[in-house]
């Protein structure tokens, strides 16, 4: 009897553990049927006005999916005239100049000796000229008393028109001494803001060596390369609306120009869209967003409520008491109030009844009953992502 006993406990134990375990079971895999399969009390599934839609004619704007860098239209290169040593440079990254602002000073010793040499040299040749001059002078008045002969006088008015010649080019070294003096003051070609400044004081350059670089921020533009098969549908003139990293606002911009050759290797197409400067718009920016291609007015729907997990897309329409599974034509592609939507092009009619994404899977036939508020309006965005 004890012996028996001693067995009856640990299996009236394991008996009780099992069916708790059982029931936790029975509970989790109640808990996980969907919602949209779920029945209440035998009258379908219950629809919020949320989980429908109704099939309206609305006007549906193409567009085209962009996304660029952003740069500016002027930009300068502040670069040496001059071979000579970087004396001052006044201005560093961020700083903001306007045009013909002196940014910085080469050294001028060896301008400064140049442009004295080169004066010198035409004091040279104007003293020169005068002694010709004279000379000419006198000649001609001993060719008309007859002391010397014509030969002579030639003679004279050549050295005297060389002394001319000789004058005029000293004083074009001159010029150029003093030019070359005056480029090694560095002069801002355009009012904007420095980006790079690529030297120090104390360096020496070469001539055409890049020393400041300076972008104008009141004119932006974006970059995008553009698919062959979706550049015949752009022009110029087209408007867009651009999402600009640290930017809250959308930013409108416009298609300013195309490039008419083809990128090698990608066969695509740059387009160029200008952008008007505002407060935090930077060069170097990524910006992304669509440009308005063309308007059509059809019957639409939103891209969530077609369902794309059989051979061709269909909509789970609600016909009386039940959810019907329609096989759909798609049109084209567009936006409404910001959000994706499709054209129907054939398989439902205007003021049709269709299940929204956020009604969850449901089967075809499915019992189904509105609660209450009537289905939502097309013009509604969609609640939930696209299937």
């Amino acid at each position: 009897m004890k012996r028996w006993l001693k067995w009856l406990v640990p299996m009236l134990a394991l008996l009780l553990l099992g069916g708790l375990v059982a029931r936790a079971l029975v509970a989790r895999k109640a808990a996980q049927v969907p919602p949209a399969t779920a029945t209440h009390a035998g009258l379908g599934l219950e629809l919020a006005a949320m989980d429908v839609v109704v099939v309206r004619r609305r006007e549906l704007t193409r567009t085209l999916e962009v996304s660029g860098g952003l740069k500016a239209v002027n930009s300068a290169i502040v670069k040496a005239k001059v071979a000579a040593e970087v004396k001052t440079l006044t201005v560093r990254e961020g700083d903001s100049v306007r045009v013909g602002q002196i940014v910085g000073q080469l050294d001028t010793t060896e301008f400064d000796w140049k442009v004295r040499q080169a004066e010198q040299t035409a004091a040279s040749a104007s003293a020169q000229l005068d002694m010709a001059k004279r000379t000419l002078d006198n000649n001609r008045a001993l060719v008309a008393q007859g002391f010397i002969s014509s030969t002579g006088l030639e003679a004279s008015a050549s050295n005297e028109a060389m002394a001319q010649a000789n004058l005029q080019a000293a004083l074009a070294a001159v010029e150029l001494a003093r030019k070359a003096r005056a480029d090694a003051v560095l002069v801002a070609p355009i009012g904007g803001m420095v980006s790079q400044r690529l030297v120090q004081p104390g360096e020496r350059v070469a001539v055409d060596t890049r020393l400041l670089e300076i972008v104008d921020l009141s004119k932006l533009e974006m970059e995008a390369a553009i698919a062959s098969e979706d550049i015949a549908a752009l022009a110029p003139g087209k408007l867009a609306t651009l999402r600009v990293d640290g930017i809250a606002t959308p930013v409108a911009a416009r298609v300013a120009r195309i490039n008419p050759s083809a990128l090698p290797g990608s066969r695509s197409f740059m387009a160029y869209l200008a952008i008007d400067g505002q407060p935090g718009l930077r060069q170097g920016l990524f910006a992304k967003g669509s440009i308005e291609l063309a308007r059509k007015s059809a019957l639409v729907l939103p891209v969530t409520a077609v369902r794309t997990d059989q051979a061709q897309p269909y909509v789970l329409q609600v016909v009386g008491d039940k959810a019907q599974s329609k096989t759909v034509q798609l049109g084209q592609r567009g936006e409404i109030e910001g959000q994706p939507w499709v054209e129907i092009a054939g398989g439902l009619d205007d003021g049709a009844q269709v299940l929204a994404a956020s009604a969850g899977l449901v089967r075809d036939g499915t019992p189904v009953r509105l609660n209450g508020a009537a289905p939502r309006p097309v013009a509604a965005r969609a609640s939930a992502p696209a299937p």
